[in-house]
């Protein structure tokens, strides 16, 4: 592997800045790093991916997720692996990520759904995994359509690309047809930013098989691999079964994405993928559970658009626990919070609720309308502390999210 002095200089730089960063407490540093790194040697990513077998890992939600599991597959076949585990999805946490390496190995990469064509080449990438595409935050990501457009020019532009991507959303298949393609099937949860071909514009059908157009023939693809009713996996026939420590039948979708990407491209046996995706508790914060004053058990999730709200709540409202909603409006959060009203927050009715966060009024209204009695009480925490019951499910929006990760460390 060769890098310029140019590159070894703006590493040393940019560990400097991170460094700075953390002990004037105003970050973890990663972001400033690649920043720097970045800024003074612009052809860095090509440069350090070097000798990496680099996969890059994107979706709407469950990328951070996926990328976690497929690294662990990796890293219990003995591969020497590195991945930005704490989801810095930007070039500025993927350069860092890179010069951390001690040699040749796997890179498995979370990458931003508006970065991947920037990517792709620079890091000569030999594997993209593809989730999901919903609608995510209008006024910084702009229209599923435009993403999923910008994936399908990276697969023509790229046909020697191995992708494997999720058969059950069609915008992730509209996108990955054009390349090599192993079709993974997840079923379809979240449909409601799927009503339209991607292709011709005409409705799509929707059956309990899958999707098909009214018009132009575009249809879900077949396969051998897929998640089974039961949860579990089924890879070319075989069931693998899988006992995660994760919640929630999307993650069992995202192991089920990680361990075929694993078997397929990388040759890891599916079981020994599947023993390491059951290690895994908890990925960046996310489904931590912490302890409130009272000992009862606080449970943190993530949730950032209508799609993983919606997951997320299905999951919470099957239990009897508590929750609270906790919602900001930063740019991390997207600054416009009309998408509440597309969250089905109905399914709380019954449950002991609390609406929190810098826009608690906002999810009070929200939850007014749903029919939802609840308490009004802007700190997450105190408003886990004054619900009853005998667990509490925190649902938080980015910021609130890293709030709460910061609080509990």
């Amino acid at each position: 592997m060769t890098v310029s002095a140019r590159t070894r200089l703006a590493v040393a730089a940019g560990k400097l800045a991170g460094w700075a960063s953390r002990v004037t407490g105003r970050g973890a540093g990663a972001t400033i790093s690649g920043r720097v790194l970045n800024a003074l040697a612009p052809d860095a990513l090509g440069e350090l991916a070097q000798g990496q077998r680099v996969a890059l890992v994107s979706a709407t939600n469950g990328k951070t997720t996926t990328t976690r599991l497929l690294a662990a597959a990796l890293e219990a076949a003995g591969q020497p692996v590195i991945s930005n585990s704490t989801g810095a999805n930007l070039t500025s946490g993927i350069a860092p990520t890179l010069a951390s390496a001690d040699g040749p190995g796997a890179a498995v990469l979370e990458v931003d759904e508006r970065v991947v064509p920037r990517v792709v080449d620079p890091l000569n990438a030999e594997l993209l995994v593809l989730g999901n595409l919903s609608r995510d935050q209008l006024d910084r990501y702009g229209e599923v359509h435009a993403v999923g457009d910008s994936w399908r020019k990276v697969a023509e532009a790229h046909p020697d690309l191995r992708i494997v991507a999720n058969s059950s959303d069609p915008h992730v298949v509209w996108a990955a047809t054009p390349a090599k393609t192993t079709w993974v099937e997840l079923g379809a949860g979240w449909r409601n930013d799927a009503a339209t071909c991607p292709s011709c514009g005409a409705l799509l059908r929707w059956s309990d098989h899958g999707f098909d157009c009214t018009r132009c023939g575009f249809t879900q693809p077949s396969t051998p691999h897929r998640l089974d009713a039961d949860g579990n996996l089924v890879l070319d026939g075989e069931r693998v079964p899988l006992d995660l420590a994760l919640p929630g039948r999307w993650n069992r979708a995202n192991a089920v994405l990680a361990i075929t990407a694993a078997t397929t491209h990388f040759g890891v046996p599916a079981r020994d993928a599947a023993a390491a995706a059951a290690q895994i508790s908890t990925v960046a914060g996310r489904y931590r559970t912490v302890a409130l004053d009272d000992g009862r058990p606080l449970h943190i999730f993530l949730a950032k658009n209508p799609a993983g709200w919606s997951e997320v709540l299905h999951h919470v409202a099957s239990r009897s626990g508590a929750v609270v909603i906790a919602v900001n409006a930063r740019v991390a959060d997207g600054k416009d919070p009309s998408w509440l009203w597309d969250v089905p927050y109905e399914l709380l009715r019954g449950h002991p609720v609390a609406a929190a966060g810098e826009r608690v009024l906002d999810v009070a209204v929200r939850l007014r309308y749903a029919e939802v009695e609840h308490l009004v009480e802007r700190d997450p925490v105190k408003a886990a502390a004054r619900l009853e019951g005998d667990e509490v499910a925190v649902l938080a929006s980015y910021t609130q999210f890293s709030a709460l990760y910061r609080r509990y460390g």
